[in-house]
Parts: C-alpha cells; structure tokens; sequence
C-alpha cells in the first residue's frame, strides 16, 4: 500500500506570508501538511483556513534553532504514516545592525535562525526522504544570500551560510533522488510583514513592483514536479519591476 504524501514547512507564521501560503498550495494539491512554527496562535489560524478549504493540515510547535524540536516534527510525521514529499525551510530572521553596533548575541542568533536551523531541518528531512529516493527540500533565500549590504552583514553572513549548505546539499542528494533547492527572494514579499513594518515602501511600489504569495507558491510547486534529468537547484525570483 502507498504511503500517502506530505509536506512539512517549518517557519510558519502570519497568514499572509509565505509560510503560511506554501501550505494552503500544498494542502490544495493534495498533501497533508504539517506546519510549524513557535506560536501556536498564528499555526492555529493557518490550519482553520486549509480546514474551511478542504485541507489536511497538523500543527507542531517547534523552534527550528532547537535539534530536539525538529527531530520531533518529522518524527511525527512518520508516525503519522506519511511519506515526506516535500520539506521546506522558510525561517527567515532579519535584524538591520551597523557591524559596530552588532554584538556576538545579536550575530549568533541570526546565524542559528538562518543557518543552524536549515541544517538541523534539512539532515532531519534527507533521512526522511532517503528510503524512497524521492522529495523536495526547499531553502528560501534573500538577496542577502548573493551579496552583503550594511546594516545587514549579519543577516547576509547567515544567508550565505545557508546557500552553501543547499549547495553542498544538492551535490550529496541529487544522485539519492532528494531535489534540493536554494530559493533567492530578491525583493519584498507583498505579506502582513511587510505592510506592517514599512507600509510607506510597499505603497511607493504598487502591487507589480512586490513580490505576490500565491506566485511564489505556484513557482515552488512547479520546481517540484520537475523532471529530475532537468532539475533547478537554484533560481531568484523577482517582481519585473525590480532593479537587479
């Protein structure tokens, strides 16, 4: 009997995000998803919208920067009886510091969220996924990954450290049949961080100068129906307005 098919996304947060966005694609197409995230509140809001669409979803709270918490997530899973088709790292933590200004606290924390974590998740998801040679694991990226830009060289430092671990990742996996991939997000997502945040930037760039949820969603599902003789393992996706 066939195993029925998952996700897991960890990173979950607001409902208009991509965390959240990439669960209610994937729960359209057909996976049980498993999200995770460290408040339970936001989980919980996310699950009711793929529950009101017909969807499968479970909560786990998990911190991404604690080996014990992701060990646990995708021990769950596999209890469950699912096959992990899909894992994606969407934690993604910015903190804008002039290096002067960056203290070893602040550096470390935005190494563990960026970095550490998507290790401790991506050998958690490869040992799920080696046993049926098949699966997609996902990091999303930033601009910070490709080049360093004050106040974010911390940020930048860890984005790049995780560039490095897909691609080293990739070069391990791919002949086992784990497609993994490195994402670079080069511009602002259009979600509730950002109309928050800096409402004023996202109104002076319109709808078609941000990038959309529900697209970068369709483009992280296209890459995962790939053909493996023609695997993407990296791609930076853009609105067509922004300057690169």
């Amino acid at each position: 009997m066939e195993q029925k098919c998952s996700a897991v996304i960890i990173g979950v947060g607001p409902e208009q995000g991509l965390g959240a966005t990439l669960a209610k694609y994937f729960a359209a197409k057909g996976l049980h998803v498993y999200i995770a995230g460290r408040s339970e509140d936001k989980l919980q809001q996310v699950a009711v919208k793929i529950r009101q669409k017909g969807g499968s979803v479970s909560i786990v709270i998990a911190d991404a920067t604690i080996e014990r918490d992701v060990s646990h997530l995708f021990k769950i899973a596999q209890l469950d009886g699912y096959s992990i088709d899909i894992a994606a790292y969407n934690v993604d933590s910015n903190i804008p510091s002039p290096l002067l200004e960056t203290d070893a606290e602040t550096f470390t924390a935005l190494w563990k969220q960026n970095c550490l974590g998507a290790f401790l998740f991506g050998k958690e998801a490869v040992n799920a996924m080696k046993n049926k040679q098949k699966g997609t694991l996902f990091f999303t990226g930033a601009t910070a990954s490709l080049r360093a830009k004050p106040p974010f060289t911390a940020f930048a430092a860890a984005k790049a450290g995780l560039r490095a671990l897909a691609q080293g990742m990739a070069r391990e996996f791919s002949p086992q049949g784990i497609h993994v991939v490195h994402t670079v997000i080069d511009g602002v997502i259009d979600g509730e961080r950002a109309r928050s945040q800096f409402p004023d930037y996202v109104k002076a760039k319109g709808k078609d100068g941000l990038l959309q949820l529900d697209a970068i969603a369709e483009t992280y599902w296209a890459v995962h129906k790939q053909h493996p003789s023609a695997w993407t393992h990296e791609l930076d996706l853009r609105p067509f307005k922004e300057p690169f």
